[in-house]
């Protein structure tokens, strides 16, 4: 062996330079065959917007600095918001921030009296990622780490574990839930300490929110209180505090479908919700949390209806009022609302040279399309559903997809006979259609809505 080197050379890549995983590929042509948004490779496929992901990314420098940020991504049903939401995920978990995502639904709400928000937090506890597990279930490999982090500072100091795991955990008793929030840290150390894996597995339980009653939580772990709907965003403020002490920068919360609090048909569910979102813009515009950023998506009805959206609650409409200078060609990129911009044609079409790419791994001796062909695709789409091809792409990008499938297995094929076979029509937007939760009224029977009442 020579003598010359201690190092090994470098392995070399398996993919030539270009070339996609095939994990990725996979990934992205499953995804936006079935009209989802992948979770892998936004790098290959994100056009645009270059403005917008700029200023989310000094939002995630603003966490990752100890600060914190809330921002509504604003944007039409189809238009790319859930996509551009998973972009600034993954750039977050880039700069070692932990991230925690969730759609809400009908049983998942910012605030509720019937467990809708602890499952919640608990679907948000379950996503909660890191680069090395960015699909989630990441919880306790953080909890491990901070326990690994504590051992090697006693040890360095000549001091036992546990007087170095109340010192850093002290701090968090200034907080709401804090002491039981450290006691669990503690039940979780005391458990690696002694080889119970049980106790272990009750303190990662209690950390998601998993426990329904605080009878359980007192015999299991002894403290007195559980994630509930009530102290769920409390929790998340502890969570953020903790995942900084285990040596991550921050943590950044990625909540979708917003629009589904503006369907509630019940007034008074609406406004509990508001007044919780109210107090998270508060919290994160005054800088009353530390590590801690909030990535929103809805629809335009969702913010600006003034008698069912966030404009219909005034201390929401005055914070969230865009900027009256920023009209026409004028932008501000730097409120808490972002509304995304239209994809232009020219934009469309660098989205499916690069679909192109992607489909054929990043080889382009193994394009399915010719140049032609995309614009003949867009001229296509254009007669068939006008401008709203770009501007709500989902639909179109799919049929995209399912042409390059169908090239690719059946040879004999030629381009030009299909592209006309392709048919696109306008997607309907569900919504606009309200969906009744527990307790609420259905649809129709909206309590603010007296139009039709006669004596």
């Amino acid at each position: 062996m020579s003598g010359d080197s201690g190092t090994s050379p470098p392995v070399p890549s398996p993919y030539p330079q270009g070339m996609i995983r095939p994990r990725d590929r996979d990934a992205i042509v499953q995804s936006l065959r079935a009209g989802v948004v992948p979770r892998l490779g936004h790098q290959h496929i994100q056009v645009g917007r270059a403005l917008e992901v700029k200023a989310l990314l000094r939002d995630v420098d603003r966490v990752a600095d100890g600060g914190s940020s809330v921002r509504f991504i604003i944007g039409e049903y189809g238009s790319g918001k859930t996509f551009f939401l998973q972009l600034v995920r993954s750039i977050a978990l880039e700069r070692k921030l932990v991230t925690l995502n969730a759609d809400l639904s009908p049983d998942r709400r910012l605030q509720a009296s019937g467990g809708q928000a602890r499952s919640l937090y608990t679907e948000l506890a379950h996503n909660f990622a890191t680069r090395a597990k960015p699909d989630g279930g990441a919880l306790a490999s953080v909890v491990e780490r901070f326990v690994s982090t504590t051992l090697a500072e006693a040890t360095e100091r000549g001091v036992e574990p546990a007087v170095v795991i109340a010192e850093r955990l002290g701090s968090l008793s200034e907080l709401v839930g804090g002491y039981d929030f450290a006691a669990v840290i503690g039940a979780y150390w005391r458990g690696h300490d002694i080889g119970d894996d049980g106790l272990q597995s009750d303190a990662i339980r209690w950390l998601r929110g998993e426990f329904s009653t605080k009878t359980d939580a007192r015999l299991a772990l002894g403290v007195r209180t559980i994630v509930d709907d009530a102290n769920w965003y409390d929790h998340l403020k502890l969570l953020a505090r903790f995942v900084r002490m285990a040596g991550f920068s921050g943590v950044l919360v990625c909540l979708d479908e917003l629009v589904n609090l503006y369907k509630l048909a019940h007034t008074q569910s609406r406004n509990g919700n508001y007044e919780q979102i109210l107090r998270i813009v508060n919290d994160s515009l005054q800088g009353s949390v530390a590590g801690l950023g909030f990535v929103l998506g809805g629809t335009p009805d969702f913010l600006l209806d003034t008698r069912r959206g966030l404009y219909s609650y005034p201390a929401l409409q005055s914070r969230l009022a865009e900027n009256t200078f920023a009209a026409g060609d004028l932008v501000d990129y730097d409120g808490p609302v972002i509304r995304l911009a239209n994809l232009t044609p020219d934009d469309f079409y660098i989205l499916l040279t690069r679909l192109r790419h992607v489909y054929a791994s990043g080889d382009p001796a193994a394009y399915l399309l010719p140049d032609e062909a995309l614009s003949a695709f867009m001229n296509h789409c254009a007669k068939r559903v006008g401008d709203a091809y770009f501007r709500t792409p989902r639909t179109t990008i799919k049929e995209f997809i399912n042409l390059l499938a169908v090239l690719e297995q059946n040879p004999g094929v030629t381009w030009d006979g299909l592209i006309e076979r392709v048919e696109i029509a306008p997607e309907a937007n569900p919504d606009l259609l309200p969906l009744p939760g527990a307790g609420e009224q259905p649809p129709g029977r909206d309590d603010d809505d007296l139009s039709s009442f006669r004596l």
